[in-house]
């Protein structure tokens, strides 16, 4: 679908990734999480066309596009036009004040990286149409909207985080999320000398999607040996490592890994939040060498790629901690690193990856970010 040359936006809208500092798989099994978005973003430009139904959209990552009608929203075969058709879906559901838009849309996100491009893509059409047709919803209606979107049109399961952290974000801060009650609490983070490098491992297994739904489901089996006689618990959030162990002979041995994974990772959010607050960077970067560890041997959701990067990492002292982030099964690794030594780290980490896995490295440093906003200058 060729996209009209004359198109001028009447509304730019800027959505950005996020990092998720710890707190992996957590969201899913209501517990807390750190996330913060980036400043790596997706932009989207808008423009009303005048017709009552009809809404082209053209990536310009993907060089394509497509035409829908507003009263016939089905599924696509296309992946990436699902996350789209998801969102206008549950907009519909409602309100009735949308009507025909064009729309482009440009990401600065990699694909598969882990930084969470499905929840920008989301939430900055969500964001960009809530404020060209003036439907009247609020962020948390945008989070929430765009979670449900990606439960129905996309098939994953995803928890709140990804969506909130690219919504409600606030520049140099971390979010602490409590994924029960929403509760949030803006954290401000400083970590110099120090800064957060991201190691683009430029895989992305197959696995990931399938693989997250078979781990929430494992969790809920837990949940469900463990409240048989605990009544009250309803997640792994209310499971405590003591009630836990009380079960290691009714699990078996893969359903056991996995619950306490999030139960410890639980305990680990909340240590971290704690050490950014006191300025402990030192048990900042501890934590996510422990988190790493556990995401790779409890939950299996690492690969061979992240895994070479972590430990490649703890022969510097210049890194103080480093772990996968994202779904699993590669994407990037987040490394803490002197601001001295960034350039020497990356140079015999690229050469140490290509040497072992044949792959160019990518990397970068992220800082924490403002959620999803409107771009002044068109």
């Amino acid at each position: 679908m060729p996209f009209p040359e004359n198109f001028t936006p009447e509304l730019v809208v800027e959505s950005p990734g996020r990092i998720n500092l710890i707190g992996e798989h957590t969201d899913y099994n209501l517990g807390y999480v750190l996330p913060t978005a980036i400043e790596k973003k997706i932009t989207f430009k808008f423009i009303r066309n005048n017709s009552d139904k009809e809404c082209n959209l053209f990536s310009l990552g993907y060089n394509t596009g497509f035409t829908l009608q507003l009263d016939k929203i089905a599924r696509s075969n296309v992946e990436w036009e699902n996350y789209i058709l998801g969102v206008l879906n549950e907009i519909l559901l409602r309100t009735d004040k949308l009507r025909g838009f064009d729309c482009t849309i440009e990401s600065k996100l990699p694909m598969g990286s882990g930084l969470s491009s499905s929840a920008a893509l989301e939430c900055g059409l969500a964001f960009g149409l809530n404020e060209l047709f003036d439907l009247g919803l609020s962020k948390m209606d945008i989070v929430q909207l765009s979670q449900k979107a990606e439960h129905t049109f996309v098939g994953t399961q995803c928890g709140i985080m990804d969506q909130f952290a690219s919504v409600m974000s606030e520049k140099g801060h971390v979010i602490l999320l409590d994924c029960k009650t929403l509760e949030h609490q803006q954290i401000p983070i400083n970590i110099d000398p120090y800064k957060m490098i991201m190691l683009n491992t430029k895989v992305s297994h197959n696995l990931a999607s399938s693989e997250y739904n078979t781990r929430k489901r494992e969790c809920e089996e837990g949940v469900a040996i463990i409240s048989v006689q605990h009544n009250e618990v309803r997640s792994l959030r209310d499971v405590t490592p003591t009630v836990l162990q009380e079960y290691k002979e009714e699990m078996d041995t893969t359903l056991f890994k996995r619950c306490s994974f999030i139960v410890s990772e639980n305990d680990r959010v909340l240590k971290t939040a704690k050490a950014l607050k006191d300025n402990d960077l030192k048990l900042f970067g501890a934590l996510l060498y422990e988190a790493h560890d556990g995401i790779s041997k409890l939950y299996e959701v690492s690969c061979p790629e992240s895994d070479f990067l972590v430990d490649f990492s703890k022969q510097y002292d210049a890194v103080l901690g480093a772990r996968q982030t994202g779904g699993g099964f590669g994407g990037c690794t987040l490394n803490i690193v002197h601001k001295d030594k960034v350039n020497d780290f990356v140079e015999a980490a690229t050469k140490a990856y290509k040497a072992a896995f044949n792959i160019e490295l990518e990397a970068f440093e992220v800082k924490p970010s403002a959620g999803t906003y409107i771009k002044n200058e068109l």
